[in-house]
C-alpha cells in the first residue's frame, strides 16, 4: 500500500487542492443559494431551447445538465446544446436562450460566441466570476450570475452546474415531477458529499478514492460507461486524471464499444498489461446494456485486463452522477500525489495558450 507523509503531500500539493476538494460540499451548497437569488434570463417564459457557451471546466457543467435533463422525466423535452468554439450554429434565433459560462470571464471562445449570440437573441445570461464577460454583459444589459473567483475552472463544477440547473428550474423549464425529484436529489446529494469529504482526504484503508488511485498508478485507465446518463461523468473522469494527475486516460461508451473497440485489445502484444478498465455503472441502465457490461467484463478479464466496477450511490440520478464525479476528483488527486506532480498547475495548457497568442 502506497503511503506518503503529510509533509511530502504538502510539498507536492503546493496550492492545496485537497482543501478545495474537501470544501466541495460547501461549494455545491453555495452554488444552489447563488442560483436561487441570481437574476434569470429575461423574457424567457417556460423555455425549452438553451445554448450553453463554454470551454473546459465551464462547459462540462452544461454537458452534465444536458445528460441529466435527457434522462429525467419532465425535463427530457428540453433541447440543450453545448457550444465549444468561436462561432454558434446558424439556426440560433430569438426563440433560444443562451447561457454564456466562463469561470474566469476571459475564455476567448466563449467571448466570441457571446458576440455572435447577442446578434441573434436577447435571452442571454452570463455565468462568471468576472473578467471581460461580466463587463460585456453589463454593457449590453444582460443579467449576470456572479460566482466566487479564486478556483481552477475544473474545481468549480459545483458553481457551473448548479447555477445553470437553477436557471432552468426557476424559468419553469422543468415540468411535473422533475422539480420535486431534483430538489430531493439535491438534498440527498449534500448529505452524501458531506459524508465522503473527510474520508476521501485521508490515507485510510476505507478510502475508496485512495485505493483506486493505487490501482491506476503507472497504468492507463480506460473509462467505460453507457452512452446515456453517465456519458459526461465518463468525460469528467478522463479530464480530471489528465489535468490533475497529468496521466493518460481514455474512454468509450457501450453499446458502441462492443461493435469495434472490444475487438482491439490483442495488439500490440502485451499491451493489456498497461491498462485498467474502469466501468461506471448505473442501476437505471437499460437491461440489455447492463448485460453488455457483464459480457464485456468477462471478455476483458479473459484477455488479462483488470476491471474495476463503480456505481454511484443514491436514489436520484443527480446524486449518483455527482457521487461518481466526487470520487473521480479525489482519485485524480491521489494519482497526482503518487505521480509526485502538483495537481493544480497545468503547464502544458498554459504553454499552448501562449503559443496561440
Amino acid at each position: 500500500m502506497l503511503e506518503l507523509k503529510a509533509e511530502k503531500i504538502r510539498e507536492i500539493d503546493s496550492q492545496n487542492m485537497d482543501k478545495v476538494l474537501l470544501s466541495f460540499p460547501e461549494q455545491v451548497e453555495s452554488a444552489i443559494e447563488i442560483g436561487k437569488i441570481s437574476p434569470t434570463i429575461r423574457g424567457a417564459a417556460e423555455p425549452n431551447k438553451f445554448l450553453v457557451l463554454g470551454m473546459g471546466g465551464s462547459a462540462i457543467g452544461g454537458d452534465l445538465l444536458r445528460s441529466y435533463c435527457n434522462a429525467t422525466a419532465g425535463a427530457s423535452h428540453i433541447q440543450l446544446i453545448i457550444n465549444r468554439g468561436y462561432e454558434i450554429p446558424e439556426f440560433i434565433d430569438e426563440s433560444w436562450c443562451v447561457i454564456a459560462s466562463s469561470y474566469s470571464g476571459g475564455t476567448e471562445e466563449t467571448i466570441s460566441g457571446y458576440q455572435f449570440a447577442k446578434e441573434k437573441t436577447k435571452k442571454i445570461v452570463a455565468v462568471t466570476s468576472g473578467g471581460e464577460l461580466e463587463e460585456l454583459a453589463n454593457q449590453d444589459g444582460f443579467p449576470i450570475v456572479k460566482i466566487p473567483a479564486g478556483l481552477m475552472p475544473r474545481c468549480a463544477i459545483g458553481y457551473s452546474f448548479f447555477t445553470m440547473l437553477l436557471q432552468l428550474m426557476r424559468l419553469s423549464a422543468f415540468k411535473g415531477d422533475a422539480v420535486s425529484s431534483t430538489e430531493a436529489s439535491i438534498s440527498e446529494l449534500l448529505d452524501l458529499l458531506r459524508s465522503r469529504s473527510e474520508l476521501y482526504s485521508s490515507q485510510s484503508v476505507g478510502n475508496s478514492a485512495y485505493l483506486l488511485a493505487q490501482k491506476l498508478y503507472n497504468k492507463i485507465p480506460v473509462i467505460y460507461s453507457a452512452e446515456s446518463r453517465l456519458d459526461v461523468v465518463n468525460l469528467r473522469w478522463r479530464g480530471q486524471i489528465q489535468e490533475n494527475a497529468k496521466q493518460l486516460a481514455f474512454g468509450a461508451y457501450l453499446p458502441e464499444m462492443n461493435h469495434n473497440e472490444i475487438n482491439s485489445w490483442s495488439f500490440p502484444a502485451g499491451v493489456y498489461e498497461n491498462f485498467v478498465a474502469v466501468m461506471l455503472l448505473d442501476k437505471d441502465y437499460h437491461p440489455k446494456t447492463q448485460k453488455r457490461f457483464g459480457a464485456t467484463e468477462s471478455i476483458l478479464q479473459d484477455i488479462g485486463i483488470e476491471v474495476v466496477k463503480l456505481s454511484g450511490e443514491g436514489g436520484g440520478l443527480l446524486t449518483r452522477m455527482f457521487d461518481l464525479i466526487y470520487l473521480a476528483d479525489w482519485t485524480s488527486y491521489w494519482l497526482a500525489i503518487f505521480n509526485k506532480v502538483d495537481p493544480t498547475p497545468i503547464p502544458v495548457i498554459s504553454k499552448l495558450k501562449k503559443l496561440m497568442l
